[in-house]
């Protein structure tokens, strides 16, 4: 059991108070049985973890397993205990995967949709955090943000943010949701960690914005930052361990450049100054941010989360974020 007990952070604009990390759940019911999943989640609410990310597309590549995999084992997991007690997100409107058309489902139905599936496996009357997936420019912003506030009027969302949205987009609807004077997104999903990925490889292995190209503008005016792939899919440490022939494909496209490598060296001081591990000052990078940012962090199993938690006790000063930055 993690010997750390994460912190609570109130987000902006919002009631909500969520652990400093928030749990990735998208290999549940799949790669990860409900057993497994469950000594995870127990792992995570011992250290004082209350915030879980899930979606309703998740585990639908996997053509063997039921629809909304994820959010059924999640659901069957949270019906023996306080709702009341988890910050609960989940995200709708993304690629029907079972279809692999990757066609846009960004609608005001569709929405619907999967937000009623979505409380269905759950087995829940409300999410508290609810994520528009993925964009459809063609489709009005107003369209988005009035079908959403209409949820959050009826009860079945409390809050709601987007994930793989431009920041002109998400300017937009903020515009839009001041106009009917509403507060819009209160949170951002974007790609971010301390490895800068590589552009193109982004629209192959993780199509959507990174937060360097212009989400901090949206930080500093008070939208709170849940990134994904936080700890940069283990490249730093993967490197330091084994070099390049240890990454996998889609990592090596993402991650090995000369950019990320001239940060080893860097990383690895401030390693040793603390008496921290590799992947401890990947995810301090974030977590020290010094506006609200909460990663989502992945885990197959128990001991990987506790390192994670572990990391949480480490805070790096500005000066060192500003080392990490530059390098």
């Amino acid at each position: 059991m993690a010997d750390y007990s994460l912190k609570k952070i109130a987000l902006p604009n919002t009631q909500l108070s969520v652990s400093q990390l928030c749990l990735g759940t998208n290999q549940f019911g799949t790669a990860l049985s409900a057993d497994q999943a469950a000594e995870i989640l127990a792992t995570f609410t011992a250290a004082g973890g209350n915030f879980i990310d899930t979606a309703h597309s998740y585990g639908d590549w996997v053509p063997s397993a039921p629809r909304a995999a994820s959010e059924h084992v999640l659901g069957q997991w949270l019906r023996a205990r306080q709702r009341a007690d988890y910050v609960l997100a989940t995200k709708g409107c993304e690629f029907d995967y079972r279809a692999g058309d990757y066609q846009l489902r960004v609608t005001p139905e569709l929405l619907e949709q999967d937000l009623l599936g979505s409380l269905e496996a759950l087995q829940t009357d409300y999410i508290d955090l609810y994520w528009l997936h993925r964009d459809n420019p063609a489709v009005p912003v107003a369209q988005l943000i009035d079908a959403l506030i209409d949820h959050q009027c009826a009860g079945r969302i409390r809050y709601f943010g987007c994930s793989n949205w431009s920041v002109a987009r998400i300017e937009e609807a903020q515009r839009y949701a001041a106009s009917l004077g509403h507060s819009g997104f209160v949170a951002v999903q974007p790609m971010w960690g301390l490895a800068e990925p590589d552009r193109q490889a982004m629209q192959t292995f993780a199509p959507g914005g990174y937060y360097e190209d212009g989400y901090r503008t949206l930080h500093e005016a008070g939208l709170s930052m849940i990134p994904y792939s936080g700890q940069s899919r283990g490249f730093f440490s993967k490197v330091v361990a084994g070099g390049a022939e240890t990454l996998g494909q889609d990592v090596a496209a993402l991650y090995y450049n000369e950019r990320n490598l001239n940060k080893v060296p860097v990383i690895e001081a401030l390693a040793a100054r603390h008496g921290a591990g590799i992947n401890d000052i990947v995810l301090a990078y974030l977590t020290s941010q010094p506006l609200v940012t909460i990663p989502i962090i992945g885990c197959s199993r128990p001991a990987q989360l506790v390192e994670s938690i572990r990391a949480c006790a480490l805070h790096l000063d500005a000066d060192e974020l500003a080392q990490l930055a530059r390098a």
